[in-house]
């Protein structure tokens, strides 16, 4: 198991920004829009180990989506080099990510897949139909519990079939009046947060957190935050959709200085779980004891 090896906490929303199981979007700029870090070189040295082991588990892509893919990889490139010279640098028609000195040709295909060799983030094509929105590409290396097997060439209703309060609620109505509605240049972002049993970045499985939690069983629990994106691609009229993995320790809430504020919060959303979304988190039988640890984290830091 691998540890990230940049700070914690870039993006807290169990802090009470956002609300579990709700849309959530806000504005998103161009120059915040991809995320290099630190984690940078160990990503993408993961994404690469799958391509070349798992291909068919991370990537699919119906054939007509090749155009769309290639506008990906455009806006990839070129919001690199405008945004992002620290880590990136593009010469000769190729990409080198500096750190480790891998160049990535821009002409190599499949498009979609390049571009994904060059960011950290999950790259999914979402396309219109008669049922709506249906996921046509996808690089998909560092999914939370879910398979891009059994999920490509689905509706949002397929995709979001075991989310609690999608589909027939208010949410799966929503999430689809903002994507018919999404204008070209509009660019928003949403995070999602759960709790795992460890730091893999690939985990295509459904999990469940043992009830053994407390003492140095917590400290060994990491959470793990999605940063999502969407915008629509001018060419194709497709929707671009960003998943970029934060992984943090739980043991490293006792030595952050908003430590008292993210453990009192994160409880609280905790305990505001009902029992569907419990079992969806994969919390059903450690809510209880995981809220009273991060109580005794938030007493300790008064």
């Amino acid at each position: 198991m691998q540890k990230p090896a940049s700070p914690p906490f870039r993006h807290t929303p169990y802090d009470g920004s956002s609300q579990p199981f709700t849309v959530g979007l806000k504005p998103v700029t161009e120059e915040t829009w991809l995320e290099p870090d630190p984690n940078l070189t160990r990503y993408l040295a993961e994404k690469e180990h799958l391509f070349t082991n798992a291909l068919e588990t991370v990537f699919r892509a119906e054939p007509a989506t090749d155009a769309a893919q290639r506008e990906v990889l455009n806006l990839v490139a070129d919001n690199l080099e405008r945004f992002h010279t620290g880590s990136h640098r593009l010469s000769g028609g190729a990409v080198e990510v500096l750190e480790s000195g891998q160049r990535v040709g821009l002409e190599e295909t499949p498009a979609l897949l390049t571009a994904s060799r060059l960011v950290q983030e999950d790259l999914i094509l979402m396309r219109p139909g008669p049922d709506g929105y249906r996921l046509a590409a996808a690089s998909l290396c560092f999914p939370s519990s879910w398979s891009l097997a059994e999920k490509f060439g689905q509706s949002m209703t397929g995709i979001h079939d075991n989310v609690p309060g999608f589909n027939g609620g208010r949410m799966g109505q929503m999430v689809a009046r903002i994507f018919d509605n999404m204008k070209t240049g509009q660019l928003v972002g949403r995070f999602n947060w759960s709790v795992y049993p460890d730091g893999d970045l690939h985990h295509p499985r459904p999990k469940q957190i043992r009830p053994e939690i407390s003492g140095s069983a917590l400290a060994r629990l990491f959470l793990r935050v999605e940063r999502q994106t969407l915008r629509r691609l001018p060419g194709s009229g497709d929707i671009l959709f960003t998943i970029k993995i934060h992984h943090d320790p739980l043991a490293a809430l006792a030595a952050s200085e908003d430590r008292a504020e993210l453990a009192r919060n994160l409880r609280r959303q905790l305990l505001d779980l009902d029992a569907d979304q419990l079992a969806y988190k994969g919390l059903v039988s450690t809510r209880d004891a995981l809220a009273e640890a991060l109580d005794g984290l938030f007493a300790a830091a008064q």
